[in-house]
């Protein structure tokens, strides 16, 4: 069974920055595509950017040139380096990943995290 957990959530002032993870456990599996979803109160799910296992990145509008998404294959690591930060970014923030599982029947799972809590202040 693969697990996600994210970290590096928090309260912070506007303007501030932070740098989210996302560490991915469990045993006989791949990571394909890993993404960073939020969830503001009261509003739905939303992508805010995802990262093929080639390195190829993809952003939404209201977080282009303020976030950044990366990941370390060897540590099975997922990050999202947030600046400028600003209260509407107050949200859940959660890790999402596509896995191969390496063991019979070698399917493909669709795997989240429970969510690291970002909270702006202004």
């Amino acid at each position: 069974q693969v697990q996600l957990v994210e970290s590096g959530g928090g309260l912070v002032q506007a303007g501030e920055s932070l740098n989210l993870s996302c560490v991915a456990s469990g045993s006989s599996f791949s990571l394909n595509a890993m993404r960073w979803y939020r969830q503001a109160p009261a509003n739905e799910r939303e992508m805010v950017a995802d990262i093929s296992v080639g390195g190829i990145t993809n952003y939404a509008d209201s977080v282009k040139g303020r976030f950044t998404i990366s990941r370390d294959k060897a540590k099975k690591t997922l990050y999202l380096q947030i600046n400028s930060l600003k209260p509407e970014d107050t949200a859940v923030y959660y890790c999402n990943a596509e896995v191969l599982s390496l063991d019979p029947p070698y399917n493909y799972l669709d795997v989240w995290g429970r969510g690291t809590l970002v909270t702006v202040s202004s």
